[in-house]
């Protein structure tokens, strides 16, 4: 069974903003891929939705909590390996995404969150870029941590929107090749 996570904020005054970039992409594999209607998981504090072969969850915590919505399901280090955690990365231009395993947070808060829940960092994790970049493909990220915040915690253009549905689509892409074929395979291929 895989677990694919994507961060994000609950309440509706976050649904489009730029960090919640991973519920949106996993939100998309959902639609794609079929999945049965979201559930409420009262245990877990998150939205679930399951197939024969991966469970879908959209911790509806704060971001900087997100690793609450894992600890009584990811109690493995087997289990954690199986874990696919999608989320956004301001270190990377918009449209790009990245797979990596057992890698360090980044200073992303609900990346950390998820190591000190299930005690390792052995997991994939699937980054996707949310900063602005030149024609050349050179980032302008905001400077400044109340700039940082605006930025992540603001709303997609129309433009950005049309971007992010296709660099969705890659993740799912990139999703499916993890499923049937392993990460290995997908790193391959996506990065």
């Amino acid at each position: 069974m895989f677990y694919i996570v994507g961060l994000g904020n609950p309440r509706e005054e976050y649904e489009n903003t730029r960090h919640n970039t991973g519920a949106l992409a996993v939100e998309n594999f959902a639609k794609k891929s079929d999945f049965p209607a979201w559930n409420t998981d009262k245990k877990l504090s998150a939205l679930v939705t399951e197939s024969k072969v991966s469970k879908l969850i959209l911790p509806q915590t704060f971001m900087n909590k997100s690793g609450n919505s894992l600890k009584l399901l990811i109690t493995s280090k087997k289990k954690a390996e199986n874990l696919i955690v999608i989320y956004d990365d301001l270190d990377m231009p918009l449209g790009k995404l990245k797979i990596s395993f057992g890698r360090g947070s980044g200073g992303h808060k609900g990346v950390e969150s998820i190591v000190r829940a299930i005690k390792t960092k052995d997991f994939i994790r699937i980054r996707v870029g949310i900063a602005p970049a030149t024609p050349s493909g050179k980032i302008k990220k905001p400077k400044g941590e109340k700039k940082i915040v605006d930025f992540i915690l603001g709303n997609f253009s129309k433009k950005e929107t049309e971007t992010l549905k296709k660099v969705s689509g890659k993740v799912s892409e990139a999703l499916e090749v993890i499923i049937k074929e392993g990460r290995a395979k997908a790193m391959n291929k996506f990065n």
